[in-house]
This record gives structure tokens, C-alpha cells and sequence, in this order.
């Protein structure tokens, strides 16, 4: 579960960078948010933090603690919808370490690389 800060506007920029699917959610009265969401074959879920559970955001921390890895048949394609749905690029995709892969942090300070590992060569 990742938490973070206006958990209504990450679900919203979860849809548009990943094509995410919300398959669950429930909002109380002050519009704190707990959904479960759809990413291709992957499922995540999403909370506005909530320091009296110990659930904290990146933004609060200073940082994150973790890093996701999304991978995906085409890499570049969507690392640029994230990058246009709002993320900022650690690094670009690149060959590397036998992926194709890249690097971005979403708005709420979450960490991602994006990619596929590359098909070994038989010589």
C-alpha cells in the first residue's frame, strides 16, 4: 500500500500514468481515500497517510523508503505517460544491466523503474 499525501489526486494521476483501473475505494467524510488499483496484471493500493497508524507519505518522511519495478512489453512507451501524466525522470530509459529500463518519481515521491529485461543473445 503506498501512502501519500491527497490520496484522491494520486488515484487520479495513477490512472493517467499507469492506465490504472480502480477496482476499489472508499473516501470518508473529510475526502481521505483507501483504493485498490489495477495496473495491467498488477494490483496496487493507494491511502492518504495517516500519521496515527504509523502510515506515512514520502512527502512527510522526506523520502521514500522503497522502490517499485513495473515491468512492461514496451518500457519507453510508458515511461513517457508517466512523465506526461506529471512524474519527473531520475533517469531515462536505457539499455542497462540487461533491461531496457527507466526511472521516475511520481508526484507523491514514490519511486519507479519501468522496464523489461532484454532478450540474451545466443551467439
Amino acid at each position: 500500500m503506498l501512502s501519500v499525501r491527497n490520496g484522491a489526486k494520486a488515484v487520479e494521476f495513477y490512472k493517467a500514468a499507469f492506465s490504472a483501473t480502480e477496482l476499489f475505494r472508499i473516501e470518508d467524510d473529510k475526502g481521505s481515500v483507501v483504493a485498490r488499483l489495477s495496473a495491467g496484471s498488477a494490483e496496487f493500493w493507494v491511502a492518504d497517510e495517516s500519521p496515527e497508524n504509523q502510515n506515512f507519505s514520502p512527502e512527510s518522511l522526506g523520502g521514500g523508503t522503497v522502490r517499485m519495478v513495473m515491468i512492461v512489453d514496451d518500457p519507453d512507451a510508458a515511461f513517457n505517460q508517466t512523465v506526461a501524466a506529471g512524474a519527473t525522470v531520475i533517469w531515462p530509459v536505457a539499455n542497462q544491466y540487461g533491461w531496457r529500463l527507466g526511472r521516475i518519481a511520481d508526484p507523491f515521491g514514490h519511486h519507479w523503474e519501468i522496464g523489461k529485461p532484454l532478450a540474451k543473445s545466443v551467439d
